[in-house]
């Protein structure tokens, strides 16, 4: 394996993709090779590593439940099949899990709930909460209610999203094929395979070429707009060829795949994306808290003593001292009303003043960058 090859096994947060044509075939549900991959994960998991799934699967279960066929289906039978489809597809995930001890959760989000910084910061939460919880997230677009503008409309370009959601250092895209060439293999006998890609060029971009497969719906041009989401969110990516038995252990053990290389770590590229936001608001704390910040915590609705700007949930704010010095920047996880309402009051309050159940931090840590060299506000 190449030095600069990402190991695999060594994975903190891994997103596996799993494409359609890989999980369904003419017969039906490939049940052997779902447990194989379950077992797989459970390797993983054993190992300390946090994983989440994307996975195509519940149309092409659907479809053959309806009788519907082969084809491309008008959205509304899409729709029905995903409906039909979805629920056999949580249900085998969930059976494949269960001698392991590993509880599943379904997750289906669409292109508005990664686009919009409110949903963006339900959708994090969500999956961090499951995460702690040892839960193995099994996502999915939508379908049954996303319409064409609203739609990913492919799981590679997804799973990116997924990755750099959560923060995760590698993303695998199991397909059927076994990583990216510099023409098509099938009919360019010249063609060479690419191990590592260490920089996504316009020479590398235009190898993207369509689907090689009926069920599938992403081919390498979505994989390689994959792969420029996830390497700018420091996030390493791999294209395997995924039929195997096992595919996760195959990949680690050295079969043929191509890995992109990320920009950076996940975290470095979060900040970076904090950071270049213009804020909407600022938020000036008391001495105590701006103490707490600088020990890497985050901002309770205690230590705030003054709020000024319009912003909403998961809008960019500005965090001051009580000099004008500028502490750090950060994403808000109330609106300027609400966090007016909490301003000086201890965590435990913010429910009854707002009277509903609200989140401990006004701007939590993970959602935040500090500033070295503090401007003036």
């Amino acid at each position: 394996m190449d030095a600069l090859t990402p190991d695999l096994s060594r994975a903190r947060r891994l997103v596996v993709k799993i494409g359609s044509a890989l999980l369904v075939d003419d017969g039906g549900l490939r049940a052997d090779w779902l447990r194989a991959l379950c077992d797989d994960v459970a390797l993983w998991r054993g190992r300390g590593t946090d994983v989440v799934l994307v996975s195509s699967g519940s149309i092409a279960l659907g479809r053959r439940v309806l009788g519907l066929p082969a084809a491309a289906l008008p959205l509304e039978q899409a729709q029905a099949a995903a409906a039909v489809g979805q629920i056999r597809l949580a249900r085998a995930y969930e059976e494949a899990f269960a001698p392991h001890g590993i509880s599943t959760a379904q997750v289906l989000v669409t292109l508005e709930d990664t686009a919009d910084r409110r949903r963006y910061l339900n959708s994090r939460a969500t999956m961090e909460t499951l995460l702690g919880f040892g839960v193995v997230p099994i996502v999915n677009e939508n379908d049954t209610v996303a319409t064409d503008e609203i739609r990913y409309g492919d799981n590679d370009r997804l799973a990116a999203q997924i990755a750099v959601t959560i923060g995760a250092d590698q993303l695998l895209l199991l397909s059927d094929v076994d990583g990216l060439y510099t023409a098509n293999p099938k009919t360019d006998p010249g063609a060479r395979h690419l191990a590592v890609i260490a920089h996504l060029t316009p020479e590398i971009e235009a190898m993207g070429g369509d689907p090689v497969s009926g069920l599938s719906k992403g081919g390498m041009k979505t994989k390689l707009m994959a792969a420029r989401s996830a390497v700018a969110g420091g996030c390493a990516m791999a294209i395997a060829e995924g039929s195997v038995m096992a595919p996760l252990s195959a990949v680690a053990g050295g079969a043929r795949a191509s890995w992109f290389l990320p920009d950076g770590d996940p975290q470095a590229a979060r900040k970076r994306w904090i950071f270049a936001m213009k804020p909407r608001g600022r938020i000036t704390v008391d001495t105590g808290a701006a103490k707490a910040l600088g020990e890497g915590r985050s901002l309770l609705p205690a230590g705030v003593s003054a709020i000024s700007g319009a912003f909403g949930r998961g809008d960019p704010v500005e965090i001051c001292d009580v000099s004008g010095a500028t502490l750090a920047r950060g994403l808000a996880r109330y609106t300027r009303a609400e966090a007016d309402l909490i301003r000086g009051h201890r965590s435990a309050e913010i429910a009854q003043i707002l009277g509903y159940e609200g989140r401990a931090a006004l701007v939590h840590r993970d959602d935040m960058v500090m500033l070295s060299a503090a401007p003036q506000c």
